[in-house]
């Protein structure tokens, strides 16, 4: 070989070298989903626990889901899979609020599932909203079932044995989802939901001017938009539950057990009492009795249809040692639901 060639050789193995080590030194793309659902960041913050930031399509925006992940899961194979826990956040839409409030990264029963926390926007009530006949952001429901759970399924080993549960309105997006997509959930369990919106439409109309929104983007007018709103209640959509465990627990708005003793009431929210309908006058919090109300009249029409359903209804108010304790009581049963 010529020295001319030689030395040829030579810077060729050289670029080919520095080529390759460019492409295992690069930094591997981020996980994607359907739609353009780009993971744009993944930071662990716990033991097993993992944030992700998300760039939604769904929501406009970017957007947060917490993962507590089983043990081994960093050893994960390609066909590696665990059962799904969706925890469901209150309408302050805190992707949070399961491990801070509830410690449940402290729950050994945990360890063998994969419990996914999204986010919601503020009383985004896990819906896709209406915003008077123009869809668009925030279609909350899109950003959880297009975008996250492929997501999820795809790169972050989740199965397709999955059981849902929720706090307030997080306890209507449980029974709405499984009722709006059979089949989703084996199980769900709402704890004080807000699972019969159209029951008391003028407490969607109070929350969410109280927050500074408006109303009538979610679902639009009740006597214009009723089929809108029945799309989306569980209430009207017992039916397609039929298959799914379902569990509701409820408080009365009534001084219960897990409230200290000079406990006041809730905050005042303008409109929230219907005059035709006022409160029993040991109620201190409203909200709970709409949601004890709304959760028995759910349960009911559920054994009319035929739909599996266990309850817990109680003396108590609208806070998270209800919900704490609600979800310790009925974990075992979402977990046997996951069993094959």
């Amino acid at each position: 070989m010529s020295e001319r060639r030689g030395t040829a050789w030579t810077a060729a193995r050289l670029l080919l070298a520095l080529v390759t080590a460019a492409v295992c030194l690069a930094p591997t793309a981020p996980p994607s989903g359907p739609d353009g659902l780009r993971v744009v960041s993944e930071r662990r913050t716990g033991e097993r626990i993992t944030d992700l930031t998300v760039r939604s399509a769904a929501l406009g925006r970017d957007a947060r889901v917490r993962l507590l992940t089983p043990e081994g899961w960093e050893r994960r194979g390609p066909d590696d899979r665990w059962p799904v826990l969706h925890l469901l956040a209150g309408g302050d839409g805190d992707h949070e609020t399961w491990t801070r409030e509830y410690r449940v990264h402290e729950n050994p029963a945990l360890r063998d599932t994969l419990v996914v926390m999204p986010e919601m926007p503020l009383y985004g009530f896990y819906t896709d909203w209406w915003n008077h006949g123009r869809g668009g952001p925030p279609a909350v429901e899109s950003f959880h079932l297009r975008e996250v759970l492929p997501l999820i399924e795809r790169h972050y080993g989740a199965g397709t044995a999955r059981v849902a549960a929720g706090e307030s309105q997080g306890g209507f997006g449980a029974l709405s989802y499984a009722a709006r997509h059979p089949g989703l959930f084996r199980a769900v369990a709402g704890y004080s939901g807000f699972v019969h919106p159209l029951r008391h439409p003028h407490a969607v109309r109070a929350g969410m001017t109280y927050l500074g929104l408006d109303w009538r983007a979610l679902w639009g007018d009740p006597v214009a938009q009723r089929r809108v709103w029945e799309a989306h209640d569980p209430y009207h959509l017992a039916r397609h539950l039929r298959g799914t465990r379902v569990h509701l627990s409820a408080g009365d708005g009534r001084p219960g057990a897990l409230d200290p003793p000079g406990t006041g009431p809730d905050p005042h929210v303008p409109g929230l009492e219907d005059p035709a309908d006022p409160f029993p006058a040991d109620v201190i919090s409203p909200t709970e009795a709409l949601m004890g109300e709304e959760s028995r009249l759910v349960a009911e029409r559920l054994r009319d249809e035929g739909v599996q359903v266990s309850t817990h209804f109680y003396r108590g108010t609208h806070s998270p040692p209800y919900w704490h304790r609600e979800f310790d009581r009925t974990l075992p049963a979402l977990l046997d639901a996951l069993d094959p």
